[in-house]
């Protein structure tokens, strides 16, 4: 094992065990769960599911590298945790994280970074919305959920998964970083450099889709959840 594949293996367990602490303290309180709850939440991770495992929903776009996709995947997860509490929208983000593992072409790794993507940016933003319960907090909720997430997933990103990546797939750096200056010259190392001009714009941008999104089909999804019910 060289000295990158341990760095790695360091930062993902460093990570990894920020989330669980993080969970942990928020989800501590007694839960009960009901067979509405659990009815609901699994209504929102089957359309999570689809979202995240049929190719047709995910894409790239052309002024960003290829291996950088877009998938609306978080959409319900925070229809959920908006309508239902944080702790549904954390079971979206598990449930369809699990489900995609056995058809993962990344070792799983990159089912893993999108789940702590995810789960920041749920846990974070149904929290807020939780406390402020009203379209104003809704709004200031996705605005800082965004933010969080923008920082967490540039920086995993740039520091720890362009090195799993390059190991997983045998493609050395230099071609990564030759794919990105096809697309943005000006990134000519892949450290800040990519993380402030590659990977902050594309999140802010996936953000912003996914924000829009889950503001236009907040009510009516809900509405239509309750009626099933």
């Amino acid at each position: 094992m060289n000295f990158d594949q341990i760095r790695i293996l360091i930062s993902s367990i460093f990570i990894i065990g920020i989330l669980l602490l993080f969970i942990s303290r928020i989800f501590s309180k007694k839960f009960v769960f009901t067979s509405k709850f659990m009815a609901k939440t699994a209504i929102f991770s089957a359309i999570s599911i689809i979202l995240y495992c049929v190719p047709i929903f995910k894409f790239a776009l052309p002024f960003f590298p290829s291996f950088l996709e877009i998938h609306l995947d978080e959409i319900p997860a925070l229809i959920a945790g908006f309508a239902y509490g944080p702790f549904s929208g954390f079971l979206v983000i598990l449930i369809k994280t699990i489900v995609k593992l056995p058809l993962t072409t990344s070792a799983c790794a990159g089912e893993l970074a999108d789940f702590i993507y995810s789960a920041v940016f749920v846990i974070s933003t149904s929290i807020i919305y939780k406390k402020k319960h009203t379209f104003k907090g809704a709004l200031l909720s996705l605005l800082v959920g965004s933010l969080i997430q923008v920082v967490v997933a540039s920086c995993l990103t740039t520091y720890v998964m362009l090195d799993v990546y390059s190991f997983l797939y045998n493609l050395p750096k230099p071609v990564i970083l030759a794919m990105t200056k096809a697309i943005n010259p000006l990134v000519d190392e892949l450290n800040w450099k990519f993380m402030v001009m590659v990977g902050m714009p594309f999140n802010a941008l996936k953000d912003l889709i996914v924000v829009l999104a889950t503001l236009l089909l907040y009510k009516n999804i809900r509405r239509l959840i309750e009626k099933i019910k």
